[in-house]
């Protein structure tokens, strides 16, 4: 089978980290490409998880509005309609917790 070069191009200091990865796991920078290219193929998918910041966002924001709004149903319900700024602040950082993965 024909070889053909490929190019790419990225920042000097992040070639010469995956130069230095690549040496470590005892393989170079072609057969590292050839791997990430096989495997695509191979799964018709690529080899990580790629996610859109600003998705992630809009779903932290939706589910943050989903929160207030169930607090709001519940407290109406519970004749607990007026809350403290500390009780408030604490919710926003459950829900940060949940959305950053904190613990």
């Amino acid at each position: 089978m024909e070889s053909v070069n490929v190019t790419v191009r990225m920042d000097k200091e992040t070639k010469q980290d995956f130069e230095i990865f690549c040496d470590n796991v005892g393989i170079n920078v072609t057969t590292a490409f050839n791997m990430f290219v096989k495997a695509t193929l191979r799964t018709r998918e690529l080899p990580f998880i790629v996610t859109d910041i600003n998705m992630q966002k809009k779903e932290a924001r939706k589910k943050f509005k989903r929160t207030i709004e169930t607090m709001r149903e519940q407290s109406a319900i519970n004749g607990t309609t007026d809350m403290t700024m500390d009780e408030i602040n604490d919710i926003i950082s459950e829900v940060r917790k949940d959305t950053h993965g904190e613990t």
